[in-house]
């Protein structure tokens, strides 16, 4: 089992989520995995669940992927994997994009001879809200108050019934994000932090 096999299982994770492919999505995750994010908390089981429904609304995300770092010892991986997300939707008439830019940090262990993800947490880093038509003023109460990691996903996902906690890992809270690197090196046996 190597690093390579990580890095295709939080791949296959993302595409599956983004392909609609519910099954092939679910089959990465271990029973009784965390999933951590935006919208959702809970397990893996139940985000895919979750996924399928929100898509079923129409709320479809997509994911820009970099190369996944992978970190391994024995049964335990950590990955790394930077990533835009991607959503186009309305607000008050007018046509959006919304990207929101993000690490996702995956745990993965091998269960029953293969690798399967036991969480996930992602670190909000900045997003961006722009018109689909160049020049069209968006319309946007104050967003005073919401954090600056991931203030117009906050926004978008809060008018869209998905309410976002304002305690996510994110690049404007340096410290708990180190705190959650320190767990997952921790969790690592052999990996310094």
């Amino acid at each position: 089992m190597t690093a390579a096999d990580v890095a295709q299982l939080v791949l296959r994770e993302r595409q599956g989520r983004d392909r609609g492919w519910w099954d092939r999505m679910g089959a990465c995750y271990a029973p009784g995995s965390a999933v951590r994010l935006s919208w959702f908390r809970g397990s893996g089981e139940e985000f895919v669940a979750r996924s399928r429904e929100m898509a079923g609304r129409g709320d479809v995300t997509r994911h820009r992927l970099g190369p996944p770092v992978v970190d391994l010892d024995g049964d335990r991986a950590i990955a790394e994997m930077s990533a835009a997300i991607e959503l186009r939707t309305v607000l008050d008439g007018v046509e959006v994009d919304l990207t929101s830019y993000t690490r996702l940090l995956y745990r993965a262990e091998v269960r029953s001879g293969r690798w399967l993800i036991t969480s996930l947490d992602p670190v909000y880093e900045r997003d961006v809200l722009a018109p689909v038509l160049p020049g069209t003023p968006v319309p946007l109460p104050s967003l005073g108050g919401l954090r600056p990691s991931y203030r117009f996903l906050a926004h978008v996902f809060g008018r869209r019934g998905y309410p976002i906690a304002d305690d996510l890992y994110g690049d404007d809270r340096p410290a708990e994000v180190a705190g959650l690197y320190d767990s997952l090196f921790t969790w690592l046996p052999g990996k310094a932090s």
